[in-house]
């Protein structure tokens, strides 16, 4: 099989930034620019989608408090279930990431981004908040039992004209890439995804494995027992 003849890397890209243009977006965007063109040199294609969480509000507020799921949402989930790799990118506020942001990964499935590489990303108006990427959000995404890559990216205004940020984005695009390639992800999909807790109702049908005709589980569903 030649290059073009392999099936592109899907990339996507969930900024939570809320102004226009937004340093979040742009942060996120350079980050998948880079692991495309780095993807490219090593012989493999890269698409991108960009969730822009802005214009999910409504629907991850109604996710949030009955469980039910737009259109749009389901569109981001859906993509979310089929990428290879994943930027998040959020702005902080209050010394924490937006509460956007943390809402949005809140109501996926917690089966969804099992063993998927992400990079994860943050940008504030102070470099106080330098920790929030590493103190918080990688817990959020070691929960949803993700690939967090080793360099986190952060970004006060100070930091875009230091060199270093570039040389950050590209160490951060090239770990994204090199685990998209080696195909983990999809490899503990196939061949340890019996091994891992699944919520009832999850992605992948584990449960069916459940008996649901059992007095138990009539019970827990308003029914009566035998």
């Amino acid at each position: 099989m030649t290059a073009t003849d392999k099936q592109p890397f899907s990339l996507v890209v969930v900024t939570a930034g809320t102004s226009d243009p937004s340093s979040t977006r742009m942060l996120a965007d350079q980050v998948a620019q880079r692991a495309a063109d780095l993807a490219g040199r090593r012989g493999n294609q890269v698409t991108t989608r960009v969730i822009d969480l802005r214009e999910l509000a409504t629907e991850v507020t109604t996710a949030m408090v009955s469980r039910l799921v737009g259109p749009r949402l389901q569109r981001a989930i859906a993509a979310l279930g089929q990428a290879d790799g994943i930027v998040a990118s959020t702005p902080v506020y209050a010394a924490g990431p937006s509460g956007l942001f943390t809402s949005f990964f809140q109501v996926l499935d917690s089966d969804l981004l099992i063993a998927k590489p992400v990079v994860l990303a943050a940008t504030a108006g102070t470099a106080r908040h330098a920790l929030v990427v590493d103190q918080q959000l990688r817990s959020l995404f070691a929960y949803l039992r993700t690939t967090a890559t080793p360099t986190s990216l952060f970004a006060a205004p100070e930091d875009w004209s230091d060199p270093a940020l570039t040389r950050r984005i590209d160490r951060a695009a090239l770990e994204l890439v090199l685990l998209m390639e080696s195909g983990f992800a999809q490899q503990v999909r196939d061949e340890s995804w019996p091994n891992y807790q699944h919520e009832f109702g999850s992605a992948g049908g584990t449960e069916l494995t459940i008996d649901l005709d059992s007095d138990l589980m009539r019970l827990a569903t308003g029914g009566s027992a035998a």
